[in-house]
This record gives structure tokens, C-alpha cells and sequence, in this order.
């Protein structure tokens, strides 16, 4: 009973994606499709664009260095949406002034789509790493500015004044009440950004740069290398999901302290 106990999540966790798994195979093998392959052969290609020595093509063993030019403008992008939205999301949380000032631009452009400045980007800084840098931060921005606004305005005012009735006033009350309790929210705006910095990077990496998984998706759409597209997005869903389980790490360890947190 404890060994199902142990092993019930990670068994209900397998049966969506074995039964996605079983349907691509059904469809492929019964030539429902003839345009997507099968998922042996998607597989197969996979271990050579890891390792190489099956198809020895122009992407045979390079999917670590595509891997990391990605990393490197998803976390990066992502870092610096992180160093814009948090202090901004604050002040718009905190002072009604600062609220009036910067809110109403905002919600102005957050519904542009990424994809709509992906023209002005290329003009900005030109085609390569630096506008597909400034889409993905631009994607992860938003996420975390609306949870940290939401985060902090939602601090029960009961709180305040428990702090006042300790002695807890002023500047003070910003660091021990409103950041301890706007922390969840924050970090589900962390999680959500950094989600969609890796759903933007295919976006960001159709600027010019020659390697990362959203150059090789687009380079194998003109190939018309389904198989190619198919590993690459594999590749996307797998760093991104655990890029998201270190998050919801550090946001468990920091939040041990509330009863209601449940990542």
C-alpha cells in the first residue's frame, strides 16, 4: 500500500501522454496521416540529433548546442523580465500613485502579441541573439508584473494592522507583511514567465540566430523535416517542465512557512 502510495502520482502522471502516445501510433501505422511519422521513427532521429551516428546530417549530434544557445536567451531573457517586472509590480501594488502612472500604459500594451514585435525587434537590434534576447523577456515580463500586482494588493489589511499592534510600522511593513504575502503570488508569476519564455523562444529564434531548438524548428519546417520539428518541440516541453519543477523547488523550500501553499 505505502509502494502505490509512492508510485499512484507518477503512474497517473503516464497515462494521458501513453494514451496521446498510442493514438500517434494508431494514426501513423493506419495511414491516417501520411505527413507525420511514426513514433519509433521520431525516436530513432531523436538519438541521432543527440548523439549522431544513425543519419549523420547537418543536425546529427547537436542537440546540446542548439539546447544551450537556447538556454541561455530563455533564462536570460527571462532574469531580466524578472529584474523589470518585480520592482515595477511592486510599486503599482503599493503606491496608488505609481499605479496611476504606470498601470493604465501597460494594460495598453500587454495585449500586443510577442509575434507582433518580432518586425520592430529585428529593426531595433538587428537580426541574431539580441532580438530574439528582447522577445523572450518581453513574453515572461507580463506574467510576473500581473501576479506580483496582484500579490501585493491582495494582502489582507488585517495584517497591517496586526503588524501596527507589534510595533510594526512604516517602511517596515513592506518587508515583513506585504512581501511575505504577496511571495506566492509571485513565484506563480515566475512560474507562469518563465512557461512562456519557452513558448516564445521558437518566436525569438526566428530572427536570423544560426543555432538553438527554435532555429532548427524552423529550419525543419522549410525542409519540411517533420521528424526534426516533432524532436525539437519534444526537446522545448522537456526543458521547459523542468525549468518549472525548479522554480516550484525554490518556491516550496521558501514558502515552508505557509499552511495554504501547495505547489
Amino acid at each position: 500500500m505505502t509502494l502505490w502510495r509512492r508510485l499512484k502520482p507518477t503512474a497517473l502522471a503516464l497515462v494521458v501522454p501513453l494514451l496521446l502516445l498510442a493514438f500517434w501510433q494508431v494514426a501513423t501505422t493506419q495511414r491516417w496521416t501520411l505527413l507525420i511519422p511514426t513514433p519509433w521513427q521520431v525516436a530513432e532521429y531523436m538519438v541521432d540529433f543527440a548523439k549522431g551516428g544513425i543519419y549523420d546530417d547537418a543536425y546529427s549530434a547537436t542537440l546540446v548546442t542548439h539546447l544551450l544557445a537556447s538556454m541561455s536567451r530563455v533564462y536570460g531573457g527571462f532574469a531580466l523580465a524578472a529584474a523589470f517586472a518585480l520592482p515595477i509590480g511592486l510599486l503599482i501594488g503599493r503606491i496608488p500613485t505609481a499605479r496611476m502612472l504606470l498601470d493604465p500604459f501597460l494594460q495598453l500594451m500587454r495585449p500586443i502579441p510577442v509575434t507582433a514585435w518580432l518586425p520592430l525587434s529585428m529593426i531595433l537590434f538587428g537580426l541574431g541573439a539580441k532580438s530574439a534576447f528582447s522577445l523572450v523577456c518581453l513574453g515572461a515580463f507580463y506574467p510576473i508584473l500581473l501576479n506580483t500586482v496582484f500579490g501585493v494588493r491582495s494582502v489582507d489589511p488585517k495584517l497591517f494592522e496586526a503588524a501596527s499592534m507589534l510595533g510594526c510600522n512604516g517602511n517596515r511593513q513592506f518587508f515583513k507583511v506585504v512581501l511575505p504575502a504577496a511571495t506566492p503570488s509571485i513565484f506563480t508569476g515566475l512560474r507562469l514567465g518563465l512557461g512562456l519564455a519557452w513558448f516564445v523562444i521558437v518566436v525569438g529564434e526566428m530572427t536570423g540566430v544560426p543555432q538553438g531548438l527554435g532555429a532548427v524548428i524552423m529550419d525543419a519546417r522549410t525542409l519540411s523535416r517533420t521528424d526534426l520539428v516533432i524532436c525539437g518541440m519534444i526537446v522545448i516541453g522537456v526543458a521547459g517542465y523542468l525549468s518549472d519543477r525548479v522554480v516550484v523547488a525554490i518556491g516550496n523550500r521558501l514558502l515552508r512557512w505557509s499552511p495554504t501553499h501547495n505547489a
